[in-house]
């Protein structure tokens, strides 16, 4: 694990340095698209109490950004260089799963952007505790939780062919969040060399990239589940 700030081993290393900026940007990056979709798909809120309380996860996601602008200029990085490799990636991500409906937009809201965060939460594992900190506090989706499985649970429940259709939509989201994960991980050197470890850090060989791997699915599973559906 990696050491505090006042130990000079990791942050003397350009490459620990150089990951963890690529680390921060790509997260804020993806909490300003959380952000933009979410107020979008407020539109399609069936009643104005659904509208007020996708907006308020919104304003949750936007309001993330700020402490992750203020860690890349703690560790000498520019907040805006450090997201902008990631914006294509992101952005092809959501046109490519843009919801067609108010369920469809619940279930990327859970599913879709809670397979990104583990995948955030696993590489914080080879953080420095006080960027994992800000990390870790960023992808808290605890509030997006309850409100997102009540009215999906109650959606099904009045009309059951509406799981099935769901179902199918919470498979796609994670062929391609998994490929996004991928991608993002393997076209930035700096996050390569954060996951394969360096001195006094640990590092994923290929058999426990594999086993991260299954974690994501098995999370993703127990997400579909306690929103009532097959994964």
């Amino acid at each position: 694990m990696a050491e505090s700030l006042d130990v000079p081993v990791a942050f003397t290393d350009p490459e620990y340095i150089n990951a963890v900026v690529d680390l921060l940007g790509v997260i804020a990056y993806g909490e300003i698209s959380a952000f933009e979709r979410l107020a979008e798909d407020a539109k399609l809120a069936p009643s104005l109490e659904d509208k007020v309380a996708l907006a308020s996860m919104a304003a949750t996601e936007l309001g993330h950004v700020q402490g992750l602008h203020d860690r890349i200029r703690i560790l000498g990085g520019d907040p805006f260089a450090a997201m902008a490799p990631f914006r294509q990636a992101i952005d092809e991500f959501h046109a490519h799963t843009a919801p067609a409906d108010w369920y469809e937009g619940l279930i990327k809201a859970y599913v879709g952007d809670g397979l990104a965060s583990d995948f955030y939460r696993e590489i914080a594992a080879y953080l420095d505790p006080d960027t994992r900190d800000v990390v870790i506090r960023t992808l808290d989706d605890s509030l997006h939780t309850a409100f997102v499985i009540e009215r999906v649970r109650s959606a099904i429940a009045a009309d059951g062919r509406l799981g099935g259709r769901l179902a199918l939509w919470g498979r796609r989201l994670m062929g391609e969040a998994l490929i996004q994960a991928q991608r993002v991980a393997a076209e930035r050197d700096a996050l390569t060399a954060l996951l394969a470890g360096g001195v006094d850090r640990p590092g994923l060989d290929l058999a426990a990239l594999g086993r991260m791997f299954t974690r994501l699915t098995e999370r993703h599973q127990d997400r579909m589940s306690e929103l009532g559906l097959d994964a």
